[in-house]
């Protein structure tokens, strides 16, 4: 199953949108149409790349917008880029998000003790390739962290891409710490402090800041994966949330987008045109103490 990406309006302005065709060419959303699993049976899953490593840009699955193209979020009006808080610079792994996957605001977690983020849950991959936004991949989950973000519950999976070289060495969450000292600790760095420099507090974590292994993260994926059906289904309040598609729901169901439909979306939007200037603020290195 192969997906490829069609880019629309001017990268790096509001304009900017990037939706996913099947290897049909038909429109799909990254959100509802791509499967989370690749291999269900040896617990594969896709990944859609929404954030390539070492860059700053916020872009995220535009879960309010019909096919739910991958745009950057906008703050105040302006586009949102993270801060580079020293050591680190832009994401320090390839972001993106499993598909078919929604973290429920209405349930409160057991574990936590927060209700979830309203959106598809969060994946760092750790390979030493980095991807391009919107392409979708194949990983190996290895653990999770659970990140508790302005009150709500925000999983990150770790995972690698099946392609990576370290594929095979990387089973669970103990053979990262073995074979890559530091960076987990460096991953719980990173999401505790990459909003500072907004003014906003540290981020905290369940589980003591410790990150559980890869059983404990399949089975919050497979969790996250019964909201996402609860909501497809309607069975859930949407929301705002844009829960059209082309290839999940029946053709009589209000969820169902027509290819004519969808062709409407790309025909509101302009052709890819030029890159705009990225602000030169968003290079700048911050530093402060840790707590």
């Amino acid at each position: 199953m192969s997906f490829t990406v069609e880019e629309r309006g001017n990268p790096n302005s509001l304009s900017y949108r990037v939706f996913f065709k099947n290897a049909d060419g038909k429109y799909v959303s990254p959100f509802h149409d791509i499967p989370m699993y690749a291999d269900e049976s040896q617990n594969i899953f896709h990944v859609v790349v929404e954030v390539p490593r070492w860059t700053n840009a916020k872009m995220e699955i535009a879960t309010k917008e019909l096919l739910n193209p991958v745009k950057q979020d906008v703050k105040k009006g302006n586009l949102r880029y993270v801060a580079n808080v020293f050591p680190h610079k832009g994401y320090i792994w390839n972001y993106g998000a499993i598909p078919q996957t929604w973290e429920d605001p209405a349930h409160k977690d057991g574990d936590t003790g927060c209700c979830g983020d309203n959106d598809p849950i969060d994946v760092c991959e750790i390979g030493s390739k980095v991807c391009s936004r919107g392409e979708v991949i194949k990983v190996k989950v290895l653990g999770i962290l659970a990140m508790i973000d302005e009150g709500e519950t925000d999983w990150k999976v770790i995972a690698i891409n099946v392609e990576d070289p370290e594929a095979n060495d990387l089973n669970n969450i103990s053979d990262v710490q073995r074979l890559k000292p530091g960076y987990l600790e460096s991953t719980v760095d990173w999401f505790r402090r990459y909003k500072v420099p907004d003014g906003k507090p540290e981020n905290r974590f369940a589980f003591n800041d410790e990150f559980k292994d890869k059983d404990f993260a399949i089975e919050v994926i497979k969790s996250t994966h019964n909201f996402w059906k609860a909501l497809i289904s309607q069975k859930t309040n949407a929301g705002e949330l844009n829960c059209k598609n082309t290839c999940v729901s029946d053709s009589d169901s209000s969820y169902c987008c027509s290819v004519d439909e969808a062709k409407a979306v790309l025909g509101g939007t302009s052709p890819c045109g030029k890159e705009e200037p990225i602000p030169s603020s968003v290079d700048k290195w911050f530093y402060y103490e840790r707590k």
